[in-house]
C-alpha cells in the first residue's frame, strides 16, 4: 500500500484528503506544520508528500527543500491557493514533481498522485547508465530510434529539464530557454511545440543574432514590394508563416532597441504591419526565445527592454551543459550513432571501451552541437565494428580542453570580469614578452565569450582553428 504524507496546517483539510485518500487505497499520515512533517519523514518513508504552500511556521518552498536534501528523489507536490506562474515556478525548478490549487478536486488530486506513482516506479526500474553498457540498451529496448529528435536522458538535470518540457508544452505560454551555445535550444524548442495543441500548425525558427535592424524587420513582419531597395516583390514575415503555431526566436538578445519595441506592439495587440504597408494584420502565435545570456541581467544593464522580457518570461527553463549530464554520455553517443548510420547508409556497431571512457573524461565545451559532430566524423571514417580512438579529432583524445578548470569552477556569469586562470612567467620583462601576454589574454577573454567554442573562437580572433590550437599549447605549464 503506497504511503502519503499530508502536511497542512488546516486541520479540517488534512482531515478531509486523509480520509478521501485512504477510501483510494492509500496509507495516509497528517502533520500540521512544516517542522512536525520534516521530523515525521526523517522517521518514516513515505511514497509522496502532499504539502501546502503556505504553512504556519514555513512556507512550503522551504519544507520542500529540506525533504529533498533528506531524500533528493522524494516526490513532493505542492498544494496552494495562489494559482499564480510565478508559485508554479518556484516550486517546479525547486525540485516539486507538480503542484496543485485550492480548492482541490478529487479528480485531480488523484490523477496528479498516480502520475507521481507512475514516474517513481519508472524511475526505480530503470538502473543508472554506465560506460560499458548503456550505450548498447537505446536500439536494444526499442525506446529511442533515430527518427527522435529528442533524447530523454538518465541524468538528473535530465529528468528535470523533461519534466519542465512536460510541465509547460500544453499550455500557451511564451518561453525562454537559456543555455549554453550547442545545448539544443531549438531542438526543445521543437519538443514544446510536438507536445502542445499547436502541434499540427507550423513551428518557425529564426536566429536572431545574424540579421541586421532591416533585415530582422521584414524576416519577422515580411514588406511589402517597394519598402526598400532590393525588396522587388512581396513578402510574408515569419509571424505571418507561424500563424497558429510556434515562433522560435534564437539569440532574442541580439535584437536592436526598434525591432524590440515593435515585438513588444505585436505581442500585446496580436498585430502588425508589414514593412512598409498600411495594412494591418492579425497574428496568433506562441513565442519562445533563446538566449545564452540571462535576459534579466541584459535589461538591468539597459541592453534589452524590461517590459518585453516580462512578456517573454512566463516560463523559463535552463537547458544543462553536456559536462553536467556525465550519465547521458553513453546514452547520446548511441543516440547520435543511429543517426549517422542512417545518414550515412552504414553500419557500425558501436564505440571501444576506451573510447566512451574518452567521451565521458572530456568535458564537451561545444556541447551536444560538437559532440554530434565527432560521432558524425568518427562514423564516416569507421567501415563497420567499432568506433576506436584513431578516428576521432586529436583535441578530443588529448583531452585538450583549455579552459576546463575554468569552466568547472566559476560561475556563469554573462557580466563577469574576465578571470585568467594561466599567466605567462618570465624572468624578464621585455616588449615581446609583454606582447606575448598581451595576446594571451585576449584569447582567454574571447574563449571565455564564446563559451570554450574554439571555432567560434578562431573566427573571432580571424586565425585559423590550428593557429589557435597552436598558441594555446604553447602557453599551457
Amino acid at each position: 500500500m503506497k504511503r502519503i504524507l499530508i502536511i497542512d496546517d488546516d486541520m479540517d483539510m488534512c482531515n478531509l484528503l486523509g480520509r478521501f485518500l485512504q477510501k483510494k487505497g492509500f496509507e495516509t499520515d497528517a502533520s500540521h506544520s512544516g517542522n512536525k512533517g520534516i521530523a515525521k519523514f526523517k522517521e518514516s518513508k513515505f511514497d509522496v508528500v502532499l504539502c501546502d504552500f503556505r504553512l504556519g511556521d514555513k512556507e512550503g518552498r522551504e519544507v520542500l527543500k529540506e525533504i529533498k536534501l533528506l531524500d533528493p528523489y522524494a516526490t513532493v507536490i505542492i498544494i496552494t491557493g495562489y494559482s499564480d506562474i510565478k508559485t508554479a515556478v518556484d516550486v517546479i525548478k525547486s525540485g516539486a514533481f507538480d503542484y496543485i490549487t485550492k480548492p482541490l478536486i478529487p479528480e485531480e488530486v488523484l490523477n496528479v498522485i498516480g502520475r507521481a506513482l507512475q514516474q517513481s516506479s519508472e524511475s526505480t526500474d530503470t538502473p543508472r547508465p554506465v560506460a560499458a553498457t548503456a550505450a548498447s540498451t537505446v536500439r536494444k529496448n526499442g525506446k529511442q530510434s533515430a527518427d527522435d529528435d529528442f533524447l530523454v536522458g538518465q541524468a538528473p538535470a535530465t529528468r528535470e529539464l523533461y519534466r519542465q518540457v512536460q510541465l509547460v508544452a500544453p499550455t500557451n505560454y511564451s518561453i525562454i530557454l537559456y543555455g549554453e551555445s550547442g545545448t539544443g535550444k531549438e531542438v526543445i524548442a521543437r519538443t514544446i511545440h510536438q507536445n502542445s495543441a499547436r502541434k499540427d500548425k507550423p513551428f518557425v525558427a529564426m536566429d536572431c543574432g545574424t540579421l541586421s535592424k532591416e533585415l530582422a524587420g521584414s524576416e519577422l513582419f515580411g514588406h511589402v514590394k517597394g519598402a526598400f531597395t532590393g525588396a522587388l516583390a512581396d513578402k510574408e514575415g515569419h509571424f505571418e508563416l507561424a500563424n497558429g503555431g510556434t515562433l522560435f526566436l534564437d539569440e532574442v538578445g541580439n535584437l536592436s532597441s526598434e525591432i524590440q519595441a515593435s515585438l513588444l506592439r505585436v505581442i500585446q495587440e496580436r498585430k502588425f504591419k508589414r514593412v512598409g504597408g498600411v495594412r494591418e494584420m492579425e497574428t496568433d502565435v506562441r513565442i519562445i526565445v533563446a538566449s545564452n545570456e540571462n535576459l534579466q541581467d541584459a535589461y538591468r544593464r539597459g541592453r534589452f527592454r524590461e517590459d518585453l522580457f516580462h512578456r517573454f518570461n512566463e516560463f523559463s527553463i535552463v537547458l544543462p551543459p553536456v559536462r553536467h549530464r556525465k550519465e547521458d554520455i553513453p546514452l547520446f553517443a548511441e543516440f547520435f550513432l543511429d543517426k549517422s548510420n542512417k545518414e550515412l547508409n552504414k553500419t557500425v556497431d558501436g564505440f571501444e571501451p576506451d573510447v566512451m571512457q574518452i567521451f565521458l573524461d572530456y568535458t564537451w565545451p561545444g556541447n551536444l552541437r560538437e559532440f554530434r559532430n565527432v560521432i558524425r566524423r568518427a562514423a564516416l571514417l569507421t567501415s563497420s565494428g567499432l568506433i576506436n580512438q584513431r578516428v576521432l579529432p586529436t583535441e578530443i583524445v588529448s583531452n585538450d580542453n583549455f579552459g576546463q578548470a575554468y569552466l568547472s569552477s566559476q560561475p556563469q556569469e554573462t557580466h563577469a570580469a574576465p578571470v585568467h586562470h594561466h599567466s605567462i612567467s618570465h624572468k624578464e620583462t621585455d616588449l615581446k614578452n609583454a606582447a606575448a601576454q598581451a595576446e594571451y589574454d585576449t584569447i582567454m577573454n574571447v574563449l571565455k565569450q564564446v563559451n570554450y567554442n574554439k571555432s567560434r573562437a578562431a573566427e573571432i580572433l580571424k586565425i585559423d582553428r590550428k593557429t589557435l590550437y597552436n598558441k594555446i599549447k604553447s602557453y599551457q605549464p
